[in-house]
């Protein structure tokens, strides 16, 4: 995937960059307070929109204008990556994201109604986090060997998983370890992670794999057990739980990320004082400490080194997705 560098000419930039600085609040007070659309794929209640939250409210201090969270949520994500490729390229709507909706989404979709290469353009990566299997109060399992026998015991040897999106990261980890152990597991899809994380407390699904952020509160009170954990090395915030290579499971040590997202031809001068803000934002201790409580591994990329993250990123998944005889739909 190589993202578009394109820029404006420099008499169309030297026409409308007041329009740009002053939507990131370096004009007048008036022009600054022009709100900018931080645009989430997800409903409020989810590991996004909080983690949004959590950098919007820090955000307005150092751009001079408000920043709106606004959710649009659906399709695991495509509905908000599709209105910011209809948005302006202003500076005044940019889209907070993981990896599904800009790695995962075209490889699964058919007709997607956007290309994040030749329509976005990034701006910044913010953090990385594990996606992970949880099993719900329905399951006595603790580990994933107890998981495993457990699902061995039930009627037929089938059981299900819940997964935040279809044609997402864990639905195609739902089909690994169904292969690995031999097992008849079924993905069931939600419409994001909150409904999968409400029937997992409510016993009417016994195991999900979503992200950290989005099971650690209830894993630390014990309503729902991580028991394997994707990437390289232990989650700080669950050293007891292995991860899935050390389970045996090959090519998943890449992390997951989250960062922002621009529509093309943005002028590069509201990416950089975006990606500034941002940076100054994620170095106060105490917006560390949050995202690092979600599970977040906090870490600002600037623009071209994120770029090659996605990239890099996108391509494992691809190589992954084409294996599995996954069909786009």
């Amino acid at each position: 995937m190589v993202f578009s560098t394109q820029r404006v000419q420099p008499a169309r930039r030297a026409l409308t960059l007041g329009l740009f600085a002053a939507a990131l609040g370096l004009s007048g007070l008036a022009q600054a307070q022009t709100p900018i659309r931080l645009l989430v794929g997800f409903p409020a209640g989810a590991g996004s929109d909080a983690i949004a939250r959590a950098l919007g409210e820090k955000l307005k201090d150092e751009l001079g204008a408000p920043v709106v969270v606004e959710n649009r949520a659906g399709a695991g994500g495509q509905i908000a990556a599709q209105a910011l490729k209809s948005a302006p390229a202003d500076g005044h709507t940019l889209f907070l994201t993981h990896d599904h909706s800009i790695s995962i989404l075209p490889q699964v979709v058919k007709n997607p109604g956007f290309n994040p290469s030749a329509d976005f353009v990034p701006v910044a990566g913010f953090a990385t986090f594990a996606n992970v299997l949880a099993v719900s109060g329905g399951t006595p399992a603790k580990t994933m060997d107890e998981y495993v026998k457990w699902v061995r015991t039930q009627k037929d040897g089938k059981e299900t998983i819940g997964v935040p999106a279809p044609g997402s990261i864990p639905e195609f980890l739902v089909k690994l370890i169904s292969d690995k152990y031999k097992l008849d597991l079924q993905a069931a899809p939600y419409r994001g992670s909150a409904p999968l994380t409400a029937d997992m407390l409510g016993n009417q699904i016994t195991a999900g794999i979503a992200s950290v952020p989005d099971f650690i509160e209830n894993h630390k009170a014990g309503k729902v057990r991580i028991v394997a954990v994707i990437g390289a090395k232990r989650q700080p915030l669950l050293p007891q739980v292995p991860t899935f290579t050390e389970l045996g499971f090959a090519n998943l040590d890449d992390y997951p990320y989250y960062g922002i997202f621009a529509p093309v031809g943005t002028p590069q001068p509201v990416i950089d004082r975006f990606g500034t803000a941002l940076q100054k934002v994620l170095a106060m201790p105490d917006v560390k400490q949050k995202l690092t409580a979600m599970g977040l591994n906090v870490a600002y990329e600037p623009q071209g080194q994120f770029a090659g993250r996605v990239r890099t990123y996108t391509q494992t998944w691809e190589r992954i997705i084409k294996a599995s005889g996954f069909k786009p739909q």
